[in-house]
């Protein structure tokens, strides 16, 4: 079995179009999709950076999320763009191991990251008197670090649990990138389900996670609606909107990815969708979050 597994030196990704002026067409909505993502992200991340008013935890959180969003789109965007324009759909074996490791790496820990801001945005609203002792700069820096540290502790894992079964069914992979379920799929032995069982209490996990952001927010309305002023009501409202935007966007597109009825599944369907969860939120994030921002359009 295991050499089966071991002769396999690429894989081949689902293309988005067969027809080259369809693929042309690909290659220059993704180009531009991506220096959108790059250059926003990229002025979010200067603008924090050498901007000292922003020097408070809402916006380092917000650096952070900035730099795993192009890290994200850099993992999946790019190779799909030289797919289309070079007419090919391979990826090698290493490339497509690294390529799953990032993409997981970078999505999980802006999911923590996502978490985490949800309590930045709770301790600001909820107890806004203890901001400085509970949300201080080294705290902050705690949580970061442990966002990105347990996300690549994860990757790590996974990657190697699924790089790890023995595959016999072809090197096709039914999606534009790399991802695991996808290559789960052409798994021959029942190893496979030492990885899908991580995968469950991954699932677990993001469900903690979620329901973490649900209660915050429970308690930031109640806050909110104790505020007397509408002033005061709509400054909170307007630094929580772009979070929870964020949030629903991100939880939506892959919970109905991953969730959906296989009657309603089609390859087409099935790009639209993964293209979704893995561009649309990196690409859209700082418009969301600069949109309402009157600190950041200043800085910027």
């Amino acid at each position: 079995q295991m050499s089966n597994s071991s002769s396999i030196t690429q894989f081949l990704l689902l293309a988005f179009a067969d027809m080259r002026e369809l693929q042309l067409l690909h290659f220059s909505l993704f180009l531009g999709i991506y220096l959108a993502s790059l250059l926003s992200n990229g002025l979010i991340i200067t603008a924090v950076a050498c901007d000292h008013h922003l020097h408070t935890p809402m916006y380092f959180l917000l650096l952070n999320l900035s730099v795993l969003d192009l890290g994200s789109i850099s993992t999946t965007l790019p190779k799909a763009m030289a797919n289309s324009l070079w007419d090919t759909r391979a990826i090698s074996y290493t490339g497509c191991a690294a390529q799953l490791f990032f993409f997981f790496f970078f999505v999980s820990a802006e999911y923590y990251l996502l978490t985490v801001m949800a309590y930045d945005r709770y301790v600001a609203i909820c107890k806004p008197l203890h901001y400085g002792t509970l949300l201080g700069s080294r705290a902050c820096a705690h949580m970061a670090a442990a966002a990105w540290g347990s996300a690549f502790l994860y990757a790590v894992v996974h990657t190697a649990n699924t790089f790890s079964v023995p595959l016999c069914r072809g090197n096709v992979i039914n999606q534009f990138f790399c991802e695991i379920p996808h290559i789960l799929k052409l798994s021959c032995s029942d190893s496979y389900l030492r990885e899908v069982g991580l995968l469950v209490v991954s699932a677990c996990l993001g469900l903690g996670c979620f329901v973490f952001i649900v209660v915050s927010y429970v308690q930031i309305l109640r806050a909110m609606l104790r505020i007397p002023s509408e002033q005061g009501r709509h400054k909170a409202f307007s630094t929580c909107l772009p979070h929870l935007a964020m949030v629903s966007l991100y939880v939506s597109t892959a919970m109905f990815a991953y969730l959906k009825p296989p009657s309603i599944s089609s390859p087409v369907l099935n790009l639209v969708v993964s293209f979704l969860y893995s561009v649309v939120p990196p690409a859209v994030n700082p418009l969301i979050y600069s949109m309402r921002n009157q600190e950041l359009k200043d800085a910027l």
